[in-house]
């Protein structure tokens, strides 16, 4: 299996007047977080809240900023979130992919919405 990328917006809900980012988003099941860039970052005006530790593949550990809050769309839903911002790339992690209930169709290599809640998220709560 190859690289999933989707097509995400992300603004700054406490911030309208800033203009939203349209990217394309790595899509990363093995990743809990959304993860951006310092860029994506600095355009849409989002507040570090705080340092957070992150260790990357290579076993290193950072500390590195934590921003937010972000709103994130895809289709016809939305979450929000805050985001680690590290590396050059957006990346869509589990969290906001739970959140918004998205499944990744391992034949077509796209993000979709869970075809079993295709008008609304749905979740279980036990």
């Amino acid at each position: 299996m190859g690289l999933t990328y989707s097509k995400i917006k992300l603004s700054n809900p406490r911030n309208a007047s800033l203009v939203p980012v349209e990217l394309e988003a790595l899509v990363d099941t093995g990743a809990l977080m959304l993860c951006i860039p310092q860029s994506v970052a600095f355009q849409l005006g989002l507040e570090e809240l705080d340092k957070r530790p992150v260790t990357i593949a290579d076993g290193s550990s950072h500390q590195v900023p934590y921003v937010g809050p972000i709103r994130v769309d895809f289709e016809n839903r939305f979450c929000f979130v805050g985001a680690l911002v590290i590396g050059d790339e957006t990346l869509l992690g589990a969290v906001p992919m739970e959140d918004m209930d998205l499944v990744v169709h391992p034949a077509t290599q796209s993000l979709m919405a869970n075809p079993l809640h295709p008008n609304k998220p749905s979740y279980t709560i036990k």
